[in-house]
């Protein structure tokens, strides 16, 4: 495009220790008229990066970052561009992000921009060049062949044999928690766990009855929370207080294990120092989506994405079935370290029901964390989807509380939107969808 070395400069110019660049793309026909699948990516994110190049087209180096990296590699071939990316990023921070469509992938019937197929070596390539990655900068994993064609599953060796807290809040509902639990224990291949039930003022006399059965496990224990009423973060926090593992999970007790090495799976992630939290996939009972990762901003506030696509299907870019970095996720099941509540100050006990768990994720990230969402971790979860808005003034009162809440704490990244989604995409939908073009009238 005429004005693709403009925006370049332009970047330089206004973040001059900048050593890449990329922009968005699109494709466009073999007569070079027909232009389509704009790809409107998100900043950078090192674990969106390893699960497949959406950088690509169109990128900038520094010269002097270009003679250090040596230039392409052949062993790469195919990849060669995946490959010299992923060590650019050993070497420099400095990435910019240019939002807007620079450059169109021209598209003919044997290239892979049409048939990702097409080209099974550079996939393989790909492949290898994200292990070697890995390998050269000290992380010991698996590369896996991802579940989108041309994507990769990196699963991260456990070190040690860290313990492992699920914390699960509940109140009567014992066939509910009886799922749940049963689906853990049933499950579970990672063997250092425990799970704590934070019993928060039940009232059914078998309940109880059911929590002494329960106990006989020497997995399971019962916390019994010492206030009246709901509140999400108080209970949580509590759990955390009273919780000895080195990782702590919470879990929602209408949800069902699906992936037996999840533990393994996510406590890989969490044990990298640049990781603050890991979520998961989340599905309801009929195979739709109900977490696929959250976007801030999203309705408002922030939203799940891709919410009711069916699993079988694929989204944009077939990002709900990548492993990648994003500004939050829902705590129904969400694993950090125990030393990150203190590190953030726990949950923010204001947001008793709504928004409490992307506010925890924005504080992790605060501290220059990273957010990982894993697709190959899954869970049903068994919320309703008719709940509609909050049914009593009494509620809507609460929940437009914590929006204020949630909006004055964050203001200054609602302001500037989440930098996992992408200014083109709109925000009153959870799939992508592109933001209108404006045009100017004569």
């Amino acid at each position: 495009m005429d004005f693709t070395l403009y925006e370049v400069v332009k970047a330089i110019n206004e973040n001059p220790d900048v050593e890449f660049l990329y922009s968005d793309e699109d494709k466009i026909d073999e007569n070079v008229k027909k232009r389509f699948d704009p790809y409107f990516k998100s900043d950078y994110g090192p674990d969106s990066l390893n699960s497949n190049n959406y950088i690509c087209h169109f990128s900038v180096f520094k010269k002097e970052l270009m003679d250090k990296l040596g230039g392409f590699r052949s062993e790469y071939d195919g990849a060669q561009d995946y490959d010299i990316i992923l060590r650019m990023t050993e070497n420099t921070q400095n990435i910019i992000h240019i939002p807007k469509i620079l450059y169109h992938w021209r598209v003919h019937k044997d290239s892979t921009a049409r048939v990702p197929e097409a080209k099974p070596y550079a996939q393989e390539a790909g492949r290898r060049a994200v292990e070697d990655h890995l390998k050269r900068i000290g992380l010991d994993a698996v590369v896996n062949k991802g579940i989108v064609t041309g994507t990769n599953e990196v699963v991260y060796k456990v070190i040690g044999n860290p313990k492992v807290t699920i914390m699960i809040p509940n109140k009567d509902e014992i066939e509910t928690l009886r799922t749940c639990i049963n689906s853990v224990l049933e499950k579970t291949t990672y063997q250092n766990y425990e799970i704590n039930i934070i019993e928060n003022n039940s009232e059914k006399p078998e309940t109880f009855k059911f929590y002494k059965k329960l106990e006989k496990n020497p997995k399971i224990h019962i916390l019994y929370y010492p206030e009246k009423g709901f509140n999400y973060s108080k209970i949580m926090n509590f759990a955390a207080r009273h919780s000895d593992g080195d990782f702590l999970m919470q879990l929602n007790n209408d949800t069902e294990l699906l992936t037996p090495d999840w533990l393994e799976k996510m406590v890989g992630y969490c044990q990298r120092k640049d990781v603050g939290a890991v979520g998961v996939a989340l599905f309801y009972p009929d195979n739709t989506y109900q977490h696929a990762g959250t976007i801030i901003g999203l309705g408002g506030v922030a939203g799940h994405r891709f919410l009711n696509l069916h699993k079988e299907h694929h989204g944009y870019f077939g990002k709900e079935s990548n492993i990648e970095n994003l500004s939050a996720t829902t705590a129904a099941c969400i694993l950090t370290k125990k030393s990150i509540y203190e590190e953030v100050g726990y949950m923010n006990e204001k947001l008793a029901v709504a928004f409490n768990d992307v506010d925890f994720c924005l504080r992790i990230r605060s501290k220059g964390y990273l957010i990982v969402y894993n697709p190959y971790v899954q869970l049903k979860h068994y919320e309703s989807k008719t709940r509609g808005l909050e049914d009593s003034p009494a509620k809507q009162k609460r929940f437009l509380g914590e929006i204020d809440e949630f909006n004055k704490t964050w203001k200054k990244v609602m302001d500037k939107g989440d930098p996992y989604y992408n200014i083109n995409l709109r925000l009153d939908t959870e799939h992508y969808n592109i933001k209108p073009c404006k045009v100017d009238k004569p």
